[in-house]
Formats: C-alpha cells, sequence, structure tokens
C-alpha cells in the first residue's frame, strides 16, 4: 500500500475504537453535520488537524450525509520550512490542500514592539475573522477546527484560573460576524493521547507550534513553570490524573452536569447575569 492508505487504514482498525468511533459520536452527538452543508476543514500543520483531514476524507468516502469538503490552509507568515513541512505532509497524506496567504504574523510582531496589547490576543481573533472571510469566499457554511477533548478540559480550568468564569470550548457555534457560517469541532470527544499514538505508529513528523514570537514553544514540556498558562493545565490535569485515574472523565461530564440550585450565579444566553440571591426564593421546596 501507499504510504497515504496505510495511515487510512490504522484509522479504521489499530484505532477505530480511540479515534474513528469518537469522531463519529461527536459529529452525530452534537448534530455537526446536515446534508448539503459545505465545509472548509482548517489545516495548521499539525497532528490534530491532519488527522481532522484524513478523518472527514474517511467520512466522505463511507458517511450517510451528502457534503463537500474543502482543505484549507492559512499561511499566517510561516518559516520557508514549516510551510515546506505542511505542504509536503499533505503530499505524504493525500489531502487535496488549499493554501491563502494572510500577514497575522507580520502585524502581531508590530503590535508586539510597539507594546500595543496582547499579540496572541490578536492573533487569534485575525485568525478566525481570515479563515471565516476564507469560507464565505468560498461558499461554505461551515468551518471545522481541530480542537480535542483536552483542548476543552483545558479552556475550561483557564476560564476558572484566569479568567474567573466557568466557561468552555463548546462542540459547535454560530458565527456572530458571518451570517450563516458555523464553526464546528469534530474531535471533541477524541483524546490527544490517542492522536498522538495515531502520529507515532504512522511515523509521521507534524509541525507544533509555530509562532515566530515563542521560541520555546516547541520544546518546552509542560510544567506549572511553563510560559503557556495552557501547558501549566496540561500539567495540573496529568498530575491530578496520578491519584485519579478518571479525572478528565469527571471534568468533562461536570461541564453538562451544572447544579443551578448550588452556584452564586450565572450569564444567561443573552448575556443577562443572575445573581444567588436573584433566585434563591425559587429554590424553596
Amino acid at each position: 500500500m501507499e504510504k497515504y492508505q496505510e495511515i487510512e487504514r490504522s484509522i479504521i482498525t489499530t484505532y477505530r475504537k480511540e479515534i474513528w468511533s469518537k469522531f463519529v459520536k461527536g459529529l452525530n452527538e452534537y448534530n455537526m453535520i446536515q446534508d448539503g452543508d459545505s465545509i472548509m476543514v482548517c489545516i495548521s500543520g499539525g497532528k490534530d488537524s491532519f488527522l481532522l483531514a484524513k478523518l472527514f476524507q474517511e467520512l466522505e468516502r463511507h458517511g450517510k450525509k451528502n457534503f463537500t469538503v474543502r482543505y484549507v490552509t492559512m499561511n499566517p507568515g510561516y518559516s520557508e520550512i514549516n510551510l515546506n513541512r505542511i505542504k509536503e505532509n499533505a503530499k505524504i497524506m493525500n489531502v487535496p490542500l488549499e493554501i491563502f496567504e494572510s500577514d497575522i504574523f507580520a502585524v502581531t510582531e508590530k503590535e508586539r514592539a510597539n507594546n500595543n496589547g496582547n499579540p496572541c490576543y490578536l492573533c487569534a481573533r485575525m485568525r478566525r475573522g481570515y479563515l471565516y472571510a476564507k469560507a464565505q469566499e468560498l461558499g461554505c457554511n461551515k468551518i471545522a477546527l481541530a480542537h480535542h477533548y483536552n483542548d476543552v478540559l483545558e479552556t475550561s480550568l483557564l476560564s476558572m484560573f484566569y479568567g474567573s468564569e466557568i466557561k468552555t470550548m463548546v462542540p459547535k457555534i454560530h458565527s456572530e460576524n458571518f451570517k450563516g457560517i458555523e464553526l464546528i469541532r469534530p474531535l471533541f470527544l477524541v483524546h490527544e493521547e490517542d492522536i498522538i499514538k495515531w502520529k507515532t505508529k504512522n511515523e509521521l513528523q507534524f509541525i507544533n507550534c509555530a509562532c515566530p514570537l515563542v521560541d520555546n514553544c516547541t520544546i518546552e514540556p509542560p510544567s506549572m513553570n511553563s510560559g503557556s498558562k495552557r501547558k501549566q493545565m496540561k500539567f495540573l490535569i496529568s498530575e491530578l490524573k496520578k491519584t485519579n485515574p478518571n479525572v478528565e472523565e469527571h471534568i468533562f461530564k461536570a461541564l453538562g452536569n451544572v447544579n443551578m440550585a448550588c452556584i452564586l450565579g450565572y450569564r444567561d444566553i443573552n448575556g443577562n447575569k443572575h445573581t444567588f440571591n436573584d433566585f434563591y426564593d425559587d429554590l424553596r421546596r
């Protein structure tokens, strides 16, 4: 078999339970795809997004829904080495990649030099805007990103520890600024450790963090001393797993099991804030 065929076969055989079944379960459980959808799968160049591309190719061949897919990479200013690695991986994995250009890295570098706010926040906003605009240009009504199960857990802890709110990464969301476009996260139930195993088994090498502003992001291991808050959360969860092997599952289930009688307040879907005193009398039996 060709290399890409071996990669595809591993998804539906060796990792059928850990990856393929959870991918399909996530799509069905959160109703992410409907007949007639045109989906732009976003490939950043990392292991997660390339796996997502291969899963969608498999779904195109064997799925029951009628939809179309475009496989798109935005070049925010990657180094030549990283851009070539992305192109080479697309060739090895038989992914029909479409690349479009943006100036995000140049803009964020300028902002950092001028000390105008958080370049990471600006980068994230610009990336999202460029992707939505590209989807609109291509006539796609959905954007698929490769956030996985562990991203959900880490984001939830980050929101609590640094954002002072209980908030998580949801499986799908409507765009506020680009009408008719929806963002979906098909790897929502897939664990990162299984993605790493899939990558290792197939002897694949992907780019990690390609940000030119953070020199150590590709080699710095998760720890509580890490400069990355996300890596701090990753380390914290790994430490908790040593004494509570099910801690990831408990965190995830808690996000869908909120006891409204035992919270201090909440914001409704319209953004209106409700305090404990507002609904205290309604708690009488």
